[in-house]
């Protein structure tokens, strides 16, 4: 008898413990969808963004070489560069890799043959 009054206060507990997790889900979602309604509304067409009156600003496409570093005969640390700048390039011919080349040390090609 006694072993009927324990199976039934053992199924009790596993459902106790459902109805809360099922009570703390839809209290999650309740208090997100409180969240959600004190955020701005998206903007409306006449707030996004429109394109300047000259128009769509173009690309430019030019090679650019770095700036040699001085050569006064002193060793100079890594610090002391800085940020060295870029200047246009004279030529016009865009660099290529070499044939076969993955272009990276363990970049996955074939390599050079």
């Amino acid at each position: 008898m006694q072993l009927a009054e324990t199976s039934g206060a053992l199924a009790l507990g596993p459902l106790i413990v459902g109805l809360v997790v099922v009570a703390l889900l839809i209290g999650a979602f309740w208090r997100g969808d409180i969240l959600k309604s004190r955020e701005p509304a998206p903007p409306r067409p006449e707030e996004q963004p429109h394109l300047p009156p000259e128009g769509a600003v173009r690309e430019t496409r030019e090679n650019r070489e770095p700036e040699e570093v001085p050569q006064d005969g002193r060793r100079r640390l890594p610090h002391e560069f800085g940020n060295l700048g870029t200047r246009p390039s004279e030529s016009k011919e865009r660099p290529r890799w070499g044939k076969g080349s993955s272009g990276s040390f363990g970049g996955g090609g074939l390599g050079a043959h």
